[in-house]
């Protein structure tokens, strides 16, 4: 029986791939990905079988994974950032439970470093309380459910950040939350954007709530809203934790 891991490599910058990934992609016959993510990694399997599709072929690419681990191949699924978080872990997971028990080859969930922590640790401290983490992607959930969640924590004054803020397709979407967050957060409540967080594209910038739309906002982006607390300060975006200094 082969092996399967599923392997968050982190935001982008190979220097921010744990080493635990890194060996596991090492030990891997067969590297499983997103082609945008096969890329990412170019350097570290060109000795590898590596099989990546497109988007929109989540399912068919994870099935392969599993078939080939099945048929005894240690084969190592990536993701970008955490493959917990918007990842293929689950899906690897839902595939495995399919098969009976016994014909189950041995799996492992490798964590990396997601997108939100590399962007947070970019814009300074705007995650130092409690958050949520919403995507505006609503290819798998309606849109509805996303701007009830999304006004649900807004009520609760948590610190919010977006993960698919943007695409060619979902202009107005973010329009759509930015109107949800000013019924409850001040319009000057800080905004941190971070484009390609540790990729060589990366660029950030700190808006508001009122302004931030105006700025460059894409698929690469991650968005971070303040709660009331959050400030800025010597351009570093900080939440309180509320320690009394």
């Amino acid at each position: 029986m082969g092996k399967i891991s599923v392997v968050g490599i982190g935001p982008g910058s190979l220097e921010d791939m744990t080493p635990k990934a890194l060996e596991t992609i090492q030990k891997a016959d067969i590297v499983v990905g997103y082609n945008t993510y096969i890329k990412l990694i170019e350097d570290l399997i060109k000795d590898k079988q590596v099989i990546g599709t497109a988007m929109m072929q989540e399912i068919d690419r994870c099935q392969m994974a599993v078939d080939h681990a099945t048929a005894g191949k240690t084969v190592a699924v990536v993701s970008s950032g955490d493959a917990g978080i918007y990842g293929m872990a689950g899906l690897v997971l839902e595939l495995l439970l399919k098969l009976p028990k016994e014909q189950r080859p041995e799996v492992k969930i490798i964590p990396g470093i997601s997108a939100v922590n590399a962007s947070a640790a970019i814009l300074g401290a705007p995650l130092m309380h409690d958050f949520v983490v919403i995507s505006l992607s609503d290819l798998l959930t309606p849109w509805d459910l996303i701007k009830k969640r999304a006004d649900l924590a807004a009520q609760g004054d948590f610190v919010i950040a977006l993960y698919n803020p943007k695409s060619k397709k979902r202009v107005q979407n973010i329009e759509e939350i930015r109107e949800i967050m000013l019924k409850y957060k001040s319009p000057q409540t800080p905004v941190g954007i971070v484009n390609s967080a540790s990729r060589l594209e990366e660029n950030a910038v700190i808006s508001t709530l009122e302004n931030f739309t105006k700025e460059e906002i894409n698929m690469f982006s991650l968005v971070i809203i303040g709660n009331s607390n959050t400030y800025v300060a010597d351009n570093f975006m900080i939440t309180p934790r509320g320690y009394h200094i």
